[in-house]
């Protein structure tokens, strides 16, 4: 489905996903025309879902990133899980894994007051019967990520 040239367009619009066609095509040799439609094509089947924007958001007033694991009692269906996390602004991503606990929540926030809400709030979802959170001191490795 996907080539080397597909695959080298994708990363460099996960670098910067403003990248021109023209320079995209300069970058892997091709025609712009012949970028475009690759684009298209991606787009159409679902490889390439979208275009975003990377944000600091620690000048956005959340300088805090957290991850919350969560587990559920006896077989809890994520569900409940999945909406009251939808319905947290702070929430940025939710994950079912694997291990001694059931889901992994991505949380940014103002400071560790802010976390120690939104954990309780967590906690409170029916079927949680056990947090344990990991504050995010720095990252590294951010590639895609906004």
């Amino acid at each position: 489905m996907t080539d080397d040239i597909d695959r080298r367009l994708i990363g460099l619009l996960i670098r910067d996903g403003r990248t021109s066609a023209s320079a995209l095509a300069g970058a892997v040799g091709l025609s712009q025309t012949a970028v475009t439609r690759r684009l298209k094509r991606l787009e159409a089947v679902g490889v390439i879902t979208g275009y975003t924007v990377r944000v600091d958001h620690a000048r956005l007033g959340l300088p805090v990133e957290a991850l919350i694991e969560l587990r559920f009692s006896g077989r809890t269906r994520p569900q409940s899980m999945d909406d009251t996390a939808s319905a947290m602004e702070e929430v940025v991503a939710v994950f079912t894994v694997s291990g001694n606990y059931d889901a992994l929540v991505w949380v940014r926030l103002r400071d560790i007051g802010h976390l120690t809400q939104v954990i309780d709030t967590l906690r409170q979802t029916p079927g949680v019967v056990d947090t344990r959170s990991h504050v995010i001191l720095a990252s590294h490795v951010t590639q895609g990520v906004g």
